[in-house]
């Protein structure tokens, strides 16, 4: 059996911390022609756009760090495509889920962040 890829293991994990933590998973690893949102979840209030970035402990950068505003514009357009294919009268917002693991085990947890609201729609809020 294959190892699973970090970037793999990171959004398993995420999924399970926002499962434990009430919210409702919507969508995995949805695509269309803008790019990529690894999960899309809600809760009562909102539906929640996730980015999952993992790294090994000992990495230079912190994982939130390569969600770059190039990121998060095509996550945004993704987010609106979503939206106009699955309407929704909750709140978007855009989060975050930074995950450090051991580096022999991509599956031991040693730090998590969940950064709520960790960017906002700007000029693309009109699409919402």
């Amino acid at each position: 059996m294959e190892p699973v890829s970090k970037g793999a293991a990171g959004e398993i994990l995420a999924a399970r911390f926002l499962r434990d933590k009430g919210y409702a998973l919507l969508a995995s690893n949805y695509r269309c022609r803008f790019g990529e949102i690894d999960i899309i979840a809600s809760d009562e209030e909102y539906i929640v756009f996730v980015e999952v970035k993992t790294r090994q402990a000992g990495s230079l950068y912190a994982p939130k760090e390569a969600v770059t505003q190039t990121k998060q514009r095509r996550i945004l357009q993704t987010a609106a495509v979503y939206l106009s294919r699955h309407p929704s009268n909750l709140q978007p917002r855009f989060d975050v889920v930074e995950i450090v693991t051991d580096r022999q085990n991509s599956m031991r947890v040693l730090e998590w962040d969940h950064l709520m609201g960790a960017y906002e729609a700007g000029d693309l809020g009109g699409a919402f």
